[in-house]
């Protein structure tokens, strides 16, 4: 006689086991018409499953972000039968829900092509409007074997025979076809709805070894209802304008090329735009009493083995061997364990802390030629890291400094709020159980004391440290993880970094990982998306370019150019003998923020005719009066309020 609690505290009892559609349509024919699956007792299950103990319920409804992900795996099962429909002897492998969408693998002797999908859809559609309902069974571990082996379907029969000997097999079925599935699924393949599209497609090799067969992936994206598909498409079309690699040509600033795979060559625009933002980054870190240094770039092993990054991370790094000297050396995935060492040298005092240590490192690390992006993701890349030393007492007062000179960084760079992640305790880590639990303790009361609100984030924290993870949202609505502060009381133990207290004795001190942008080059790749190329004048690496209209007015283009440039300013002439609609359409496209025109009669009275990216209206102004605005606007914000 089940006892079930529903959200609102109420309980309802029944005589004997009851599924969640009976229990839905006993409250009410609204939510029997809405309910598509159910939480027990916080575990998504089938609105089919039978209630046989007292329990907490809660009804998933279309609105609910878990029924999104449910029509994303169910539309992922209905693609498999609809390939299976068209293609038999295609082989299913596996196929989850992702963000934003969903995949299937398939094995076929002819790969899937984009032009497979208009078919595949149309069928798609014809069975979601069948309404087959889902349907679970548990199977015999050898019967199911034995089934998926008569069926061709190898990888099937594979991935049963490794599951663990406890584990029960679950069947789902919706009509004729069936596949081998966890779980949960909404209640009939109708419930998937219109609102999908399949997208790409890609090569997968079988369970990710290069070994096996190679199968082919097909991506897709489902949404509740057509307007939610048609919001995320044009989310996409957004993205592509604002891809930072064809910014990056359109507006030559950088390049990559197979002779420095992961690697970046920076032109002379990129690399303004670069040192702008160092320059931005290295006057903050000086107003928050950062002390910048500089550490080697090979280090030998037993320094990585010491800080147990060799045992931790040794993968990832690029090795060196010196051979006449029998030593291995490491290029420096990251700057903490040189900084520690800045530290031990020479006796440090109680009254030097917090010792804040910033350094604009120079890292590389090995990713997978298939994971790198653009400059979003490379292997050779600069921090913009910085450690602090300091007491116990001291670790909220330098949240609180960190998180308030964060804040004043991303809104500088036109990101006006931020979210926090705690990521705590991962299953690989350095430092015994009493040690983390210390560390956790202290970030979380530091948070509390500074107001800092944050949502968890398990199993994430570095293998030293938990950490708090800063996440910003662009322009588009997408989330990007840049700042960290982590708290490590593991790596000064394994360096021996210590100080001397007021007590006299020595002792250990909290050491703060922390960084604002994170990588410079994958922060100015989301700067470069997040303006589409069309940077505030403080950032463009370009600023103005003076156009002449006539070749008349070359000297008095240069003469302007000249101006501008001893006053500070990016600036670049253009005195070509084209067309002025031609320049400016050309610099445009490289989205020069301000496109001064001159021609005979602004050189005769001194003028300049203005033009603004994205305006079609223009000025004609003194140029003192242009000199003086386009001055004060190229001054960065946080030199502007330090002037105001």
């Amino acid at each position: 006689m089940p006892a079930i609690t529903l959200p609102d505290g109420s309980v309802r009892t029944f005589d004997g086991a009851v599924t969640g559609t009976t229990l839905a349509d006993s409250i009410g024919p609204g939510l029997a018409r809405a309910a598509m699956a159910m939480e027990i007792n916080g575990k998504a299950v089938d609105i089919s499953h039978s209630i046989t103990e007292d329990c907490s319920i809660r009804f998933i409804t279309r609105k609910d972000d878990e029924a999104l992900e449910m029509i994303r795996h169910d539309a992922a099962h209905v693609m498999a039968e609809a390939v299976q429909e068209l293609w038999p002897g295609t082989q299913v492998t596996i196929g989850p829900s992702i963000k934003d969408g969903f995949y299937y693998d398939f094995f076929r002797e002819k790969p899937f092509t984009p032009a497979d999908f208009e078919a595949i859809e149309k069928k798609m559609a014809e069975i979601i409007t069948r309404g087959a309902a889902f349907e679970r069974e548990e199977w015999d571990r050898n019967e199911a074997i034995a089934f998926f082996e008569e069926r061709g379907e190898r990888f099937k029969a594979e991935l049963i025979r490794d599951l663990p000997e406890e584990e029960v097999i679950s069947i789902y079925r919706q009509g004729e076809w069936l596949d081998l599935c966890r779980g949960p699924h909404l209640r009939t393949t109708a419930d998937v709805g219109n609102a999908f599209k399949l997208m790409r497609v890609a090569g997968a090799y079988w369970r990710g070894d290069h070994r096996n067969p190679m199968l082919t992936r097909i991506y897709g994206t489902a949404w509740r209802d057509k307007k939610e598909l048609k919001a995320y498409l044009l989310r996409l079309e957004e993205a592509e304008k604002r891809d930072h690699r064809r910014l990056g040509r359109d507006m030559d600033l950088f390049h990559i090329q197979e002779e420095a795979v992961g690697q970046i060559f920076w032109h002379q625009k990129g690399w303004r735009l670069y040192n702008t933002v160092q320059d931005y980054m290295r006057r903050a870190q000086e107003r928050n009493g950062y002390q910048e240094v500089r550490t080697p770039q090979l280090v030998d092993r037993t320094l990585w083995e010491a800080s147990g990054h060799w045992e931790k991370y040794r993968e990832n790094m690029f090795i060196a061997t010196v051979e006449d000297e029998d030593k291995t050396l490491a290029l420096k995935p990251m700057n903490c364990p040189c900084h520690v060492q800045i530290f031990r040298h020479g006796l440090r005092s109680y009254r030097e802390l917090p010792l804040r240590m910033a350094e604009f490192g120079a890292c590389h690390r090995y990713e997978p030629s298939g994971s790198l992006h653009g400059i979003m993701r490379v292997r050779g890349f600069t921090q913009d890291d910085a450690h602090i030393f300091c007491t116990d007492d001291q670790i909220a007062e330098e949240t609180a400094r960190f998180v308030t000179m964060l804040g004043e960084v991303y809104k500088d760079f036109g990101f006006e709020s931020f979210r926090v992640k705690f990521s705590d305790r991962p299953e690989t880590r350095a430092g015994s159980d009493e040690v983390w639990d210390r560390a956790e303790a202290s970030l979380k009361r530091a948070c509390e004391m500074v107001g800092v609100e944050y949502e968890l984030n398990p199993g994430e924290g570095a293998f030293y440290g938990p950490k708090l993870e800063f996440v910003l949202t662009d322009a588009i609505g997408r989330d990007w993880q840049c700042g960290t502060l982590q708290v490590d009381y593991v790596l000064p133990e394994r360096l021996d970094a210590s100080y001397i207290g007021e007590d006299s004795a020595r002792h250990r001190p909290v050491m703060l990982h922390r960084a604002i942008l994170g990588s410079f080059e994958r922060f100015l790749g989301i700067l470069i998306e997040q303006y589409a190329g069309k940077f505030p004048l403080w950032l463009a690496p370009t600023q103005v370019v003076v156009a002449s209209i006539v070749t008349d007015a070359a000297d008095y283009a240069l003469e302007v150019t000249n101006r501008l440039r001893q006053a500070g300013l990016h600036v670049e002439s253009d005195i070509r003998n084209e067309k002025i609609n031609a320049k400016v359409r050309e610099h445009s496209l490289a989205r020069v923020p301000v496109i001064l025109v001159v021609g005979r009669r602004e050189a005769e009275e001194g003028t300049v005719s203005i033009r603004r990216l994205g305006e079609q209206a223009q000025k004609v102004l003194p140029l003192d009066e242009v000199l003086s605005t386009l001055t004060s606007e190229v001054t960065p914000p946080d030199i502007a309020r330090k002037t105001a």
